[in-house]
């Protein structure tokens, strides 16, 4: 199996910035793409930005310009930096990577979730 486990949410006030981190460990032989979607208060999760194994970037539109994604592939890590945020990125946010794992079995796993909230 391949675990994911994210850290860095908390309150943050609106302007403010705040920085996501994800760490995918397991039986891994390749991780394609990774990504962070988020789930706000009574709504369905949603794409906020993936990052392919080669490094470009995509983001939803909601994200474009205020946040960046990174990952580096020697430590199967993933970060969100998140700047200028608003009160409507207050979600749960989860790190997703889809991959190979060592028996070259196609997986696509989920972290636990974290939780963002800004407000003043």
């Amino acid at each position: 199996q391949v675990q994911l486990v994210e850290s860095g949410g908390g309150l943050v006030q609106p302007g403010g910035s705040l920085r996501l981190s994800c760490a995918a460990s397991g039986s891994i032989f390749s991780i394609n793409a990774m990504g962070w979607y988020r789930r706000p208060p009574g709504k369905q999760r949603e794409l906020v930005a993936l990052i392919s194994s080669g490094g470009s970037p995509n983001y939803a539109d909601s994200a474009k310009g205020r946040f960046t994604i990174s990952r580096d592939n020697a430590k199967n890590t993933v970060s969100l930096q998140m700047n200028s945020v608003k009160p409507e990125d207050t979600a749960v946010y989860y790190c997703n990577a889809v991959g190979y794992r060592d028996s070259a079995v196609a997986f696509e796993s989920w972290g636990q979730g974290t939780q963002v909230t800004v407000s003043s």
